[in-house]
């Protein structure tokens, strides 16, 4: 079965030839359709530089990135991204901000005005929103606000999303809520195929595995593919997830791939 999406022998660089910055070498690996892939490793190994060119914002040096087997070009509407900073109108309301790419991006071309209030009424709900639909985002705390994000992104309706550390400024309580409310989003007790695709970048190995059905590890200077973990926790994941001793297994097992690196990049 052709992949999702596929890098192929991917490069980049920064800066001039003669003193160009090597942030990628010859990083390959596929994502599957419905796949919940994570992306880990030190800082400085580029996962944040690899999500920027599969949302179309940037383009490889050399090699290749291909989506459907049809080479990234640009920003596509079928491509969602979500960053660490929610990123939301302070003047707009919970819902205004969420239909936002509705009214004025392709999304919402071809959408009437009663199918679009349905989209996003049916996206607070599946975030949680419900009863704040007309509060304002300095009203939210920072779980509600990363909630509208989320809300923004579903609403939209793309087959992919890419999500850069999006649950990296919250409390540890509220990231542990998120990750399990991200999931059922998600659709972890539906079928594959019915699923979206998500690539999902972080720095925290637990939250990776509790997320994910395979985890990339990068290692740094430049960033190369170190290996690829399968997840082989049970679904739907919850609190006995966390517990388990196979997942403080796999944990441990992404900590000593990335850990001597990690370590290095703590002294720079």
């Amino acid at each position: 079965m052709m992949p999702k999406i596929a890098l192929k022998g991917v490069n980049k660089s920064f800066g001039h030839v003669n003193n160009a910055f090597v942030a990628l070498s010859d990083l390959s690996f596929d994502i599957r359709a419905g796949e919940f892939l994570a992306v880990v490793g030190p800082s400085g190994c580029g996962k944040t530089t690899v999500l920027n060119m599969l949302a179309g914002l940037d383009s490889p040096s050399s090699g290749q990135i291909l989506l459907d087997g049809v080479a990234i070009s640009g920003p596509g509407a079928e491509r969602g991204v979500m960053f660490q900073d929610y990123a939301l109108f302070p003047w707009r309301t919970v819902r205004g901000n969420i239909e936002f790419g509705l009214l004025y991006g392709k999304p919402g071309q071809g959408v009437s005005s009663e199918a679009r209030r349905k989209r996003v009424d049916d996206a607070i709900a599946l975030v949680g929103l419900s009863g704040a639909e007309n509060k304002y985002p300095h009203q939210l705390s920072g779980g509600m606000r990363q909630r509208v994000a989320l809300g923004r992104l579903v609403a939209n309706q793309p087959d992919i999303l890419l999500m850069d550390e999006p649950l990296a400024a919250l409390d540890a309580q509220t990231r542990i809520i998120l990750q399990e409310e991200l999931l059922r989003i998600w659709g972890q007790d539906t079928a594959q195929e019915t699923r979206r695709t998500v690539m999902f970048v972080t720095h925290g190995i637990d939250e990776a595995v509790f997320l994910a059905d395979r985890v990339v590890v990068l290692s740094s200077h430049p960033g190369r593919l170190k290996a690829i973990v399968d997840i082989d926790l049970p679904r739907p994941r919850n609190g006995e997830t966390r517990k388990s001793a196979r997942f403080a297994e796999l944990s441990q097992e992404i900590w000593e791939l990335i850990r001597e690196e990690a370590y290095r990049a703590t002294m720079k």
